[in-house]
């Protein structure tokens, strides 16, 4: 692997992490804040909201700036972040935290995708940012357990500390391996949308938001799933949050072979078909240890088999606009987080159990599959027209 893409893995490790670890510590905060397990939903919520923001917030800020600036920016910011998140006193500023440790997020794998595109070997791009991605389905398989098993040992505030001394080595590794690439051309503010003038960048957009969206539905409240509906003890969760990660991990890289190999769009109008067929599954057998366990590895492997199509698939649909372009595919994964964590939530609030919010996701991953169709088709229209 290039050292420029280990230190952009190292970062989106980071990420993954500040991002996935409040499902394995959801049950801990809501006992030490005294709050319901439907209102730290909100805390994934908040993450995502400060995505969305971040994203768009970057381009306008630092969109002539150069890349690897723009990276090193977003690092510090990570750092701020979660070191505040881990002292947060309650509620609303915990809250607050998680919405400002999101900021960098979506900027750093926009940002991080392009690099990773400009750095690879060619006719490999989407193994690519893969790789890149790579570092966040590790910490899934890796670091979420291990912020887990701190917080049930500890406290959940030491996963928040950890990042925060993780997002120092990343500043650092991006200083010394990340090549200093030029600024992109600079279109202006309103030249940076204008690639959403056509319908092509908007499904793929819809597709990404509820495609992941629905896994979030259910993912979002995985552990008290598995601890009721399956029967699991708080213990094990480390060791099944490891599982998830595995399924992450392999997902991800299958899922940018098969982008280089069979085409970008197939393969995530193909994984999506899986993604529901796994949500179904867990609604109706979640009740049943081991097939809950194996349905999960299924739904996590979709999440991040789609994550490195759908990336490619909006840069080469925004030429010229390239960082908003990015940009909106990591708004549009975590406006479906947010949408995921809150849809997923009701069915729990109404007092239907733990196994109703894989059920809701079925729903909306269905929405996701329709707009990718809708793309493969019209590309295929247009092929043809080309060829005539």
């Amino acid at each position: 692997m290039k050292k420029s893409l280990l230190a952009l893995a190292s970062g989106t490790l980071g990420l993954g992490i500040a991002e996935f670890v409040m499902m394995g510590i959801l049950p801990n905060v809501t006992r030490d804040l005294n709050i319901s397990i439907p209102e730290a939903g909100h805390f994934i919520s908040a993450y995502a909201i400060g995505v969305c923001v971040g994203a768009p917030l970057t381009v306008v800020v630092a969109r002539t700036r150069p890349l690897k600036q723009i990276l090193l920016g977003l690092a510090a910011l990570y750092i701020v972040g979660n070191l505040c998140a881990s002292a947060a006193p309650g509620y609303w500023m915990l809250l607050m935290m998680r919405f400002v440790s999101g900021l960098p997020h979506g900027a750093f794998f926009g940002v991080g995708s392009i690099v990773a595109e400009k750095v690879a070997d060619k006719g490999k791009e989407s193994q690519a940012v893969a790789l890149m991605i790579a570092g966040m389905t590790v910490a899934n398989l890796l670091g979420v357990p291990f912020g887990t098993m701190l917080s049930n040992m500890l406290s959940w505030r030491f996963p928040f500390m950890f990042n925060a001394v993780w997002g120092a080595l990343v500043f650092y590794l991006i200083w010394r391996w990340v090549p200093s690439l030029p600024s992109l051309p600079d279109t202006g503010l309103k030249g940076q949308f204008r690639f959403l003038k056509k319908p092509g960048p908007w499904l793929i957009i819809l597709t990404t938001m509820f495609g992941n969206g629905g896994i979030f539905c259910w993912f979002s409240y995985v552990s008290p799933q598995m601890i009721h509906e399956a029967g699991f003890s708080p213990e094990s969760m480390t060791l099944i949050m490891m599982l998830a990660g595995l399924g992450m991990t392999i997902g991800n890289l299958v899922g940018g072979k098969c982008g280089d190999l069979y085409g970008l769009a197939p393969v995530v109008q193909v994984t999506q078909v899986c993604m529901i067929l796994a949500l179904l599954g867990t609604f109706l057998f979640a009740g049943v240890p081991w097939l809950a366990v194996a349905l999960m590895f299924v739904g996590t492997a979709g999440l991040f088999a789609v994550s490195p199509p759908q990336q490619l698939l909006l840069l080469q649909n925004s030429r010229g606009c390239e960082m908003m372009g990015a940009a909106c595919v990591q708004i549009a994964f975590n406006l479906g987080n947010a949408l995921g964590a809150y849809a997923g939530g009701l069915p729990i609030e109404m007092g239907l159990g733990y196994r109703y919010p894989a059920l809701t996701g079925v729903f909306v991953v269905l929405v996701g599959l329709m707009c990718i169709s809708a793309y493969v088709k019209r590309d295929r229209k247009q092929k043809i027209l080309q060829s005539l």
